[in-house]
């Protein structure tokens, strides 16, 4: 029987600190901003950009909210972005992505400057978490680890599996378990004999979008197993990469889908304004 690693408990434990620290903060006349651009209709999209803005509240920080028709052109969008990299109000900017097809993530991404960028997506940023010395980390492989620091799970030395090499999670949840001395591979659609290699793994963590796609007879007795999916089953169900009922038993640790990686994404990003705050203030 698995240990449930909840997310609502130790994001919760986040934020509190976090509002603490703005409440300090505002003694000294700074509040900490967060910009939230929203281009087009994506029902996901919607549910958590609204989720950002109730964190903002919770924290006392200033929101703002840019909600763009799809339609939007690059111009106009880079535009918004460029403008806001120069408001001293705002101290995040946030694209929630997917963008609407005809739009260029990368160059959206690469102009928000960097020490307002508190996704940690823009390539300065991702070139000091690869080197170890960086201001912020992409909030959900920094959510993964602040739960593993809060369970008190030891990454040195471990067998770490990461499935996924995605950019916001795979590539940087993997560097930060290699910070922490983890012995770390990464999984992919190209991977041969996925499950034994899985098998291997003292930490697994599931990022590849696929529901149920971790079956028992990939986890190691055991083993700690972090679900980073989140999956629309077809009757509406949420469900994560892990299956839970079939892991479960076999874990030592896991996490939950919904109510595990998810709320710690958010409170990371609380974190990651807070920082950007202090940074642009010289505190």
């Amino acid at each position: 029987m698995a240990k449930l690693i909840d997310g609502k408990v130790i994001s919760a434990a986040v934020k509190a600190e976090v509002a603490a620290e703005t409440e300090e903060l505002k003694k000294q006349g700074i509040t900490p901003g967060l910009a939230v651009i929203i281009v087009g209709e994506d029902p996901a999209s919607k549910v958590y950009v609204a989720n950002k803005e109730k964190a903002c509240q919770q924290m006392g920080f200033a929101s703002f909210k840019y909600a763009l028709p799809a339609e939007t052109t690059q111009e106009e969008l880079l535009e918004l972005v460029k403008k806001l990299n120069e408001d001293p109000a705002v101290h995040g900017i946030l694209c929630q992505l997917p963008l609407p097809r005809h739009l260029d993530e990368e160059s959206v991404i690469n102009t928000i400057v960097p020490e307002k960028d508190v996704d940690a997506f823009h390539p300065q940023n991702v070139g000091k978490i690869m080197i170890g010395n960086y201001d912020f980390l992409p909030c959900t492989p920094a959510g993964v680890m602040e739960m593993l620091k809060y369970e008190n799970i030891d990454v040195n030395g471990k067998e770490c599996v990461v499935i996924g090499r995605s950019n916001i999670v795979g590539k940087p949840m993997a560097m930060l378990l290699l910070h922490k001395n983890g012995t770390v591979t990464i999984c992919h659609s190209r991977t041969k004999d996925l499950a034994e290699v899985c098998r291997r793994a003292d930490i697994l963590v599931a990022a590849v979008g696929r529901a149920n796609f971790v079956t028992a007879d990939m986890v190691k007795e055991g083993a700690v197993v972090i679900d980073v999916g989140i999956n629309r089953l077809e009757n509406g169900k949420l469900c994560g990469d892990v299956n839970f009922a079939e892991v479960e038993p076999k874990a030592s640790y896991i996490t939950p889908v919904p109510g595990g990686v998810g709320p710690m994404t958010i409170a990371t990003l609380m974190k990651n304004t807070l920082t950007a705050a202090k940074k642009q203030n010289n505190l």
